[in-house]
């Protein structure tokens, strides 16, 4: 079974930063197109980055744009999730996910095939 477990969320104050790692396993992570996807209280779970198979082409939501970068470490099966300049509406579960498909990067939850379990994270102002 391919697992993913996520890593890194905490409590931050805004304009930190926070770095999120997702470590997978089981799998053929080098074939999986990967993304992060988060869900605050009351939301639908949103698109946050994704990335593809080989990190050439990466894809942001509009709100996050230009303050996270999304990358990935093939011989470390792990993909990673960079956050600056955090603002209180950051503060959501974030989820890492792996699309197994040969594809573009989607922003459709219902796409990808495997899901951590989640990290909160907290950005106080």
């Amino acid at each position: 079974q391919v697992q993913l477990v996520e890593s890194g969320g905490g409590v931050v104050q805004a304009g930190g930063s926070l770095r999120l790692s997702c470590a997978a396993s089981g799998g053929p992570f080098a074939t999986y197109t990967m993304g992060w996807f988060r869900q605050a209280p009351g939301k639908e779970r949103e698109f946050v980055a994704g990335i593809s198979t080989t990190g050439i082409n990466t894809y942001y939501a509009d709100s996050v744009k230009g303050r996270f970068t999304i990358s990935r470490d093939n011989a470390k099966n792990t993909v990673y999730l960079q956050m600056n300049s955090l603002k209180p509406e950051d503060t959501a579960v974030y989820y890492c996910s792996a699309d197994r498909n040969w594809r573009y990067i989607s922003i459709h939850r219902n796409e990808y095939d495997y899901w951590g379990q989640g990290t909160q994270v907290t950005v106080s102002s």
